[in-house]
């Protein structure tokens, strides 16, 4: 197939931009004066770069990135005549190709040697189709908070130490949505939402994890400005808060799990309930074959009614006349005591703990007794429901905001125990629980005792 050169571009009448961009502003507002404007202004090129992609419906720009990606994919050559584009894309039409070839052309994403009668993909078109496959990349993975590809972006500035405010204040700006996101769903109240929440809340924290260390490069970097600087220190801010939530969550589940409404003797809960429902997506199936026929009213004449009425009447009476003597007595019935074997455990848990921050308060017992156990020695023995139910409530221990209110896991909140967890594991010799986190419990001293030592005299007559 013969090479060709693109056809002669139309000559084109377009109004004054300034013009143009004036119109959409106040009267009395100079769109020059924005300091944004003058920053877009800048980048008018690039900016024209992705109208030509992106103008017009999807089917177009869909073809436009096809083309574009197909030449930029080929490293064999850095120059394609247009017999080896025709063959490279074959599958397109000739009309739709050249079509899109003199678009990409037109807006410097293609450029033409006329003396070698070949294509070139510009540098342009490299760095915006690198830019959209990072996109493309990030987006395919399972990020439920994204923040992969703005991590990325202030990730690759500072590696060639060009990151800027703007790109800091997106990342910014993405942690405080996700807080927010948080806040509601805790505020919700909702066992789904809350559980839907928590595990983006993860997702987030692993981003977290990965940022830290960019974010300590960029702070501790002499060079970088206030700006920077600033921005730096507020997205540093903002992750400590987003950090600081998990005990908002813990809380938040907590409540809902002690208000869970089970439904008889059955083990099945509301929330199981709701679980199977949405499993179904058709709700309105389930009735099938559960109402055979609509419900047939029965009418009386009022003839009939009377005598029925009269009948009942005359029937009330006779069995209502007292014979004589009163009724013998019956035995009242045998009840069961059915209270929440949940609050039973939360009473002997509570008990427990107070037995050991009640050796704080003597100081004959506090000297022999351990200033911390091992979590194993408080939670066990026990079977692994119970062992369970009681670590869940260690968060508790010292939490203001439970101290306040009023109940056992109040008085749980303000026994003199600080509950000390790392992120190592125990192995356990344990009929029901293999291995525990390793943590301690460990005697906060008490606040009534004199620290004072008290005169020889007195200790002889006490």
């Amino acid at each position: 197939m013969a090479s060709a050169a693109p056809a002669a571009e139309a000559p084109v009448i377009e109004q004054d931009p300034q013009d143009a961009l004036q119109a959409h502003f106040q009267p009395n507002i100079a769109a020059d004066e924005i300091e944004q404007v003058y920053h877009l202004k800048r980048a008018q090129p690039l900016l024209q770069v992705f109208t030509a992609l992106f103008h017009g419906g999807f089917e177009g720009v869909l073809v436009r990135l096809l083309v574009l990606r197909e030449l930029a994919s080929d490293t064999s050559a850095s120059a394609f005549t247009r017999a080896d584009i025709n063959t490279r894309l074959a599958y397109l039409l000739p009309e739709s190709l050249e079509t899109v070839l003199m678009r990409l052309r037109t807006h410097q994403l293609l450029a033409w040697d006329a003396q070698q009668a070949v294509y070139r993909v510009t540098p342009m078109a490299r760095n915006v189709l690198s830019a959209i496959d990072g996109l493309l990349a990030l987006g395919q993975t399972e990020d439920q908070a994204e923040m992969g590809f703005l991590l990325s972006q202030v990730a690759g500035g500072q590696a060639i130490g060009g990151v800027s405010v703007e790109q800091l204040q997106h990342l910014l700006g993405r942690l405080v949505d996700l807080t927010e996101e948080f806040s509601d769903a805790i505020a919700s109240g909702s066992e789904f939402r809350l559980r839907e929440s928590q595990a983006k809340w993860h997702m987030a924290c692993d981003w977290v994890e990965k940022g830290s260390e960019i974010l300590r490069a960029i702070t501790s970097d002499e060079n970088a400005d206030g700006a920077t600087h600033k921005a730096a220190q507020a997205i540093g801010r903002a992750q400590s808060a987003l950090l600081n939530m998990q005990g908002m969550f813990s809380r938040a589940l907590n409540q809902i799990e002690r208000q869970r409404v089970h439904l008889g003797q059955s083990g099945l809960s509301t929330t199981d309930i709701k679980r199977w429902l949405l499993l179904h997506d058709d709700l309105a199936s389930l009735a099938v074959g559960a109402i055979e026929q609509p419900v047939l009213p029965l009418f009386a004449t009022p003839a009939e009614m009377i005598d029925v009425a009269e009948t009942e009447l005359l029937a009330d009476r006779a069995s209502g006349v007292v014979q004589g003597g009163l009724p013998t007595g019956t035995d009242a019935p045998t009840t069961i005591n059915d209270g929440p074997a949940m609050q039973r455990e939360l009473d002997d848990w509570l008990a427990r703990l107070s037995d050991f921050a009640a050796l704080g308060n003597f100081p004959s017992i506090a000297e022999e007794a351990p200033k911390s156990i091992p979590i194993q020695d408080s939670l066990l023995p026990a079977s692994f429901a119970i062992a369970s139910y009681r670590a869940s409530m260690l968060p508790l221990l010292g939490d203001a905001s439970e101290a306040s209110l009023q109940g056992a896991t109040a008085e749980l909140a303000r026994l003199p125990v600080v509950f000390t967890p790392t992120d190592e594991m125990i192995q356990l010799n344990d009929p029901h629980v293999a291995a525990m986190s390793l943590a301690t419990l460990s005697l906060l001293p008490s606040l009534s005792l004199d620290p004072q030592p008290q005169p020889q005299g007195d200790k002889s007559d006490e």
